[in-house]
């Protein structure tokens, strides 16, 4: 494998080979001290041309305990800030012998760009509205620990679907994983073409979450991305909320071995309440803490001439 661009990028026989993998170093989050050699002397650079807590911090973690040095750049005081392309940046940083770059880009297709500009490894850590892979991989470990093999699973993924990059990846993931997936959202914010994708790769489409919430195995909850609309989507923050949140009282549908996850940031009282974000059948903190386990497999794998 010489980059992860796309989930769609993966066979089943890998993913679960990273998923395997990623269960190992989960354990070394676990140990007094935190440290693999697996990666030293590899440089890796994480690129961040948007904003991000998780997901750049967990790579920064990751390829650290690997033993990699890694080095952060952000648009914002880099040479982006004046003016600079994004393939003299790419161009610039693998002249000076990196050996991976974990992007983050707003455009969509940044990452497979630039994979084809530079010889180091490329892993796409979101592009636009477009793809996220390591969070639909960290998301499907999350779900393999509470519920196992996820094969014939229903998993609900709710809400913001036309703004979610990890939407795409997820549907993708878990198809090749054998899980049935029910999209839920409001018209206004279901993406277009979804109907004609749906029938061809075979997942479900949904305007009544009351109705697929007794169904599910898992239900994940998309952040309502504010900053990405331009027009009214809803009536109402209240109006999502009565219809698509889910509630206190939506929590009493869920079966009781449902797991229900959010790849965060979280708006609490929005898409999510208090009360469902703080339970017991809860994952989104086990979710970050598998970000770091799954991120440490990929690099693995990447440049550590695993596979």
């Amino acid at each position: 494998m010489k980059n992860l661009l796309s989930a769609a990028d993966l066979s089943r026989d890998e993913i679960g080979q990273i998923l395997d993998t990623a269960a190992e170093m989960h354990d070394v989050q676990r140990r007094e001290v935190k440290k693999l050699p697996a990666l030293r002397g590899r440089t890796v650079v994480n690129l961040f041309f948007e904003d991000s807590t998780r997901t750049r911090s967990s790579f920064e973690i990751a390829g650290k305990w690997l033993s990699a040095d890694v080095i952060n750049v952000s648009a914002k005081g880099s040479s982006v800030s004046k003016g600079e392309s994004l393939r003299d940046t790419a161009l610039t940083i693998a002249a000076m012998g990196v050996d991976g770059m974990v992007i983050r880009h707003h455009a969509s297709g940044a990452p497979h760009q630039v994979a084809q500009w530079v010889d180091a490894a490329i892993v796409n850590a979101g592009d636009g509205t477009h793809e996220h892979p390591t969070q639909a991989l960290l998301d499907a470990y999350t779900m393999q620990q509470r519920l196992g093999d996820l094969e014939g699973k229903h998993v609900a993924i709710v809400g913001d679907l036309t703004h979610s990059r990890v939407v795409r990846s997820n549907l993708l993931l878990l198809k090749t994983l054998g899980a049935q997936v029910t999209l839920v959202a409001p018209p206004t914010l279901m993406p277009s073409g979804i109907v004609e994708w749906a029938k061809a790769d075979g997942f479900t489409l949904s305007q009544d979450f009351d109705a697929v919430l007794p169904t599910v195995d898992a239900v994940m909850m998309l952040r309502v991305q504010k900053e990405r609309m331009t027009g009214g989507y809803f009536p109402t923050p209240r109006e999502y909320t009565v219809h698509y949140g889910l509630t206190r009282d939506r929590l009493k549908l869920l079966p009781d071995h449902a797991v229900i996850c959010h790849p965060g940031p979280m708006n609490r009282g929005l898409e999510i309440a208090a009360d469902a974000a703080d339970e017991a059948r809860s994952s989104i903190l086990d979710q970050v803490s598998a970000g770091v386990a799954v991120r440490m497999s990929v690099l693995y794998y990447l440049l550590g001439g695993a596979a």
